[in-house]
């Protein structure tokens, strides 16, 4: 069975050439982030009751969630929130099949608390955040994906993008910031809050990394204490950086900060280590990417991943495959230099048969199209047969989606 597989040579600047390359990442504690966040674990929790009460998993999509930023006064060594953060959840779920009713705002609500609370180390849900669900509820088909004959169809025209592998600087930004949001540091350096945003730029071999990093504010008892904070951080990053490169590293941490300031006006610090709390909005699908990073120089897909429906949302099943894809092709297929993979659906078709699978490939000196071609292709077509592989790590919240 053909599956509309294109596998051809790219006629583009391997990334590592380029002159300019700019990449992003927000951290797990931006508003941004914390949309994503909560509207993916939102889609589990649902995904969970449903499989749990009836077997299957009903339609629903979450991929709505907004945040309407608190009002906080940080000083340093305390601080108040005066206004909770607001968090609006949306989409459209079950709430009823064939007679059997479903707690389905209360499993939203407490997802979205448990997500905020196990996610920001310093906010106190209950008293710092207004969580109010207004998903719509309405009827669908129960679906156990495991057991049917058959792919689902698809739910929508639309394409997925991944790439492969992570240029230094790309692995530089994403790596730090999965370092300083990680537990053990937290541990080590508590006034490092969660909203942190990691932009890199690279000029020919020189890598600029520019950090905004808030602060939270009990733990920093003055300025000289923030400052260090921020020095420390400094130096922490770019022995982070050298591991991954040999080229030139420049690290900033939160430019806007005003040294010559004798107060807390001058400096990022926040009561909770997110800026949601004073004046951050957020949205879902307006951040990362599925491969969790923000990446003008390469293809990227405009569509939101997180709280879409693992079961035929290929909205979210391409763009993770995608990334899946390209990632087993830079790691299994020798010769293979850079990958980039576009993969396109066709509403009401089936998920494993996409109307495109386009793989663009740039290779290593010496290796020929017609030997490499072949193994891409088996490696994409074996993906597609077991898309629902897909489906399973998903709603075992094994599957990055920002």
């Amino acid at each position: 069975m053909s599956r509309n597989i294109f596998v051809e040579k790219l006629n583009q600047t391997f990334i590592e050439d380029l002159d300019i390359e700019i990449v992003e990442r927000k951290g797990i504690g931006h508003p941004d982030s914390i949309s994503d966040g909560i509207a993916e674990s939102v889609s589990e929790a649902l995904c969970k009751m449903y499989m749990d009460e009836l077997g299957g998993v009903l339609h629903h999509n979450t991929d709505e969630v907004q945040i309407t930023a608190g009002e906080s006064n940080p000083v340093f060594g305390g601080g108040q929130i005066i206004k909770p953060i607001d968090i609006l959840l949306t989409g459209r779920g079950v709430s009823e099949y064939e007679g059997h009713k479903l707690p389905l705002d209360y499993v939203a609500i407490d997802a979205a608390k448990e997500f905020l609370d196990k996610t920001v180390i310093n906010l106190d849900v209950n008293r710092d955040t207004i969580v109010e669900c207004k998903i719509g509820h309405g009827s669908g088909d129960l679906v156990d994906v495991f057991k049917r004959e058959g792919a689902p169809s698809s739910n929508d025209t639309s394409f997925g993008v991944g790439y492969a592998p992570f240029s230094e600087v790309e692995t530089i930004v994403f790596e730090t910031e999965t370092l300083l949001n990680s537990k053990a540091f937290k541990k080590d350096h508590p006034g490092v809050g969660e909203d942190i945003k990691v932009m890199g730029l690279r000029e020919g071999d020189k890598i600029t990394l520019t950090i905004g990093c808030a602060t939270v504010s009990k733990y920093l008892a003055n300025r000289e204490e923030y400052i260090a904070c921020r020095d420390v951080l400094k130096d922490i990053v770019a022995d982070l950086a050298v591991k991954y490169t040999d080229r030139e590293i420049e690290v900033f941490v939160n430019t806007a900060d005003n040294d010559n300031a004798t107060d807390e006006s001058g400096y990022y610090l926040t009561v909770t280590g997110t800026s949601a709390e004073m004046g951050d909005d957020g949205s879902v699908g307006r951040g990362n990417r599925a491969n969790g990073l923000i990446t003008p120089c390469r293809p990227m897909s405009m569509e939101a991943t997180s709280g879409k429906n693992p079961i035929n949302h290929v909205g979210k099943i391409y763009n993770i495959l995608s990334n899946e894809i390209a990632n087993d092709v830079a790691k299994d297929v020798e010769g293979v230099k850079q990958i980039n993979l576009m993969i396109l659906s066709q509403i009401g078709k089936p998920i494993d048969q996409p109307k495109a699978a386009s793989a663009g490939i740039i290779l290593e000196d010496g290796y020929e199209m017609g030997k490499v071609s072949p193994q891409v292709e088996k490696i994409i077509d074996n993906w597609l047969e077991n898309i629902t592989d897909i489906t399973e790590k998903v709603v075992q919240g094994k599957a990055r989606t920002f």
